[in-house]
């Protein structure tokens, strides 16, 4: 027996790996995510359109950016694969926000993440900076694809102080 029989494989499969995934048009479903012009966006809305006597059926998809909300839409073949970004969702335990709009996040393994900035959402905004104010514990979700990551909701945890 060798030593190099330990293997630990860690399940997450960040590094190195891709960061969209093909699947048939046909198949993506309003409320599914799929990429357009190289950005995230989760669909919306899903057409199917049959053409001439040697076309192939065509999908129109309309979807919004994950990240900034822009409304986009593309039509591609349904027998063509199209990219579908691999979308994670992590929460994380609000420490503290710099003057510099970053934030220092607590996570599982007991580290700081520190690379985030507060959101551009308003209301989230908002939520998040009298939370924090109130001396409240508060979980931010994050949402990570296609190599970035978004502050997209908030909620208190345990009873107010």
């Amino acid at each position: 027996m060798s030593d190099s029989e330990d293997h630990h494989f860690e399940s997450k499969a960040d590094s190195g790996a891709s960061k969209t995934y093909p699947q048939q048009a046909g198949a993506i479903r309003k409320g599914g995510h799929i990429v357009i012009k190289n950005r995230p966006c989760k669909v919306v809305e899903v057409s199917t359109s049959k053409t001439g006597k040697h076309g192939h059926a065509k999908c129109h998809f309309v979807a919004i950016d994950i990240f900034t909300s822009k409304k986009l839409e593309d039509i591609v073949p349904s027998s063509h694969n199209c990219d579908v970004p691999h979308v994670d969702r992590q929460d994380y335990q609000l420490i503290d926000i710099a003057e510099d709009g970053f934030i220092s996040l607590l996570t599982e393994s007991g580290d700081t993440k520190d690379d985030l900035k507060l959101p551009t959402d308003d209301a989230l905004l908002t939520q998040i900076k009298d939370g924090f104010a109130e001396g409240k514990d508060l979980i931010l979700s994050v949402m990570c694809a296609m190599g970035e990551e978004q502050i997209c909701a908030v909620k208190e945890v345990g009873g107010g102080k």
